[in-house]
């Protein structure tokens, strides 16, 4: 599973693991990838921790000796001062609640900048259904424009999304 963007889908970080938690409570055998690059505001930090459940001391051994090998091939000896920064708020009690109460707020603008968007294409004489925009939740969204459209925004008017679903 990825959780790159947690907190940010609704501001609560356990209701944007519900996934996670559901799966583990299934027995499941999980394998986490979590990043802290955008929930931190650490971008090319390389921040972040993956996490494997395993059944056994023996199980977890032969992962924990395929992923040193994975992590060397990649990236060998990644910059620390992220996790250092990390580890610093996690391990306080206060610097984490004011950490998750600040995503919280980032989280409500994305929130409310979608409420905006909506009612502001409904208010330009819009007659489509913007639901979409107000449905999805977290950084990004399926804005329901062609490739065409996404490339008329671009030329005319210097706004940049990817083309494929233009997300």
């Amino acid at each position: 599973m990825d959780c790159a963007y947690q907190g940010f889908a609704s501001g609560d970080f356990d209701k944007d693991k519900a996934g996670l938690d559901q799966m583990i409570a299934d027995g499941h055998k999980v394998i986490l990838c979590q990043s802290f690059a955008k929930n931190f505001g650490l971008y090319g930090q390389r921040v972040g921790c993956c996490s494997v459940i395993c059944s056994s001391e023996e199980e977890k051994e032969r992962v924990m000796s395929q992923l040193k090998i994975v992590a060397r091939a990649i990236y060998s000896n990644p910059p620390v001062q992220g996790a250092r920064i990390v580890n610093e708020i996690l391990s306080d009690p206060e610097m984490t609640a004011q950490w998750k109460g600040e995503v919280k707020e980032m989280a409500d603008r994305i929130i409310k900048m979608r409420e905006l968007l909506k009612a502001g294409l409904k208010k330009e004489g819009s007659k489509l259904n913007w639901d979409h925009v107000t449905n999805q939740i977290g950084m990004f969204a399926y804005s329901g424009l062609t490739g065409e459209q996404v490339d008329k925004l671009k030329t005319d008017w210097s706004i940049y999304m990817t083309r494929n679903d233009a997300r």
